[in-house]
C-alpha cells in the first residue's frame, strides 16, 4: 500500500486516486485535437477513512467539486503538457485536505470595556444634538 503524506500524522492511499485524461480547451495548434493532456483526478473521500472532523471540513472546503458519492473531482489543465497537469491535479488535492485538517479557532466571546460603552455612548449623544439642531431655526 503506497500513501500521500498530507500531514506527519495523515496519509491517503494511492488506490483511491483514479486519473483520466482529456482533451483541453483553448490554444494549441495542430496538436489540440490529437492530445488529451488535461487531466481529472478523482479522489473517493468516502472510502478514504479520513476523521470524521477532516471529511466533514473536506466536503466544505470541495464545494461543488465534491459529487453525490463522496468523489472530489479536480481538473487540471493549465499547462499543456499531461505531465505537468497531472502533478498539478495531485498538488491541488494534497493542498485541499490540508486545509481540511486544519480546525477553526474556536471563538471566544468578549464583553465591551467601559470606556468602549462610554464611548459609544457619547458618539450617540453628540449625533443626537446636531440632528436635534438641524431642523428648527431662532425666527420660528
Amino acid at each position: 500500500m503506497t500513501g500521500i503524506r498530507i500531514t506527519p500524522n495523515l496519509s491517503i492511499d494511492e488506490s483511491l486516486i483514479a486519473e483520466t485524461f482529456i482533451q483541453a480547451s483553448g490554444p494549441g495548434g495542430q496538436n489540440v485535437n490529437k492530445v488529451a493532456s488535461a487531466v481529472q483526478l478523482r479522489f473517493d473521500a468516502a472510502n478514504a477513512r479520513l476523521p470524521f472532523d477532516i471529511l466533514a471540513r473536506l466536503e466544505a472546503l470541495a464545494g461543488s467539486r465534491l459529487t453525490k458519492d463522496g468523489m472530489v473531482v479536480i481538473t487540471a489543465r493549465q499547462f499543456r503538457d499531461q505531465q505537468r497537469n497531472r502533478e498539478d491535479a495531485r498538488a491541488r488535492l494534497i493542498e485541499l485536505l490540508r486545509a481540511a485538517t486544519v480546525a477553526p479557532k474556536k471563538r471566544r466571546p468578549t464583553k465591551p470595556t467601559k470606556a468602549s460603552k462610554e464611548r459609544r455612548l457619547e458618539g450617540k449623544k453628540r449625533a443626537g444634538d446636531i440632528k436635534r439642531l438641524r431642523g428648527k431655526s431662532i425666527e420660528d
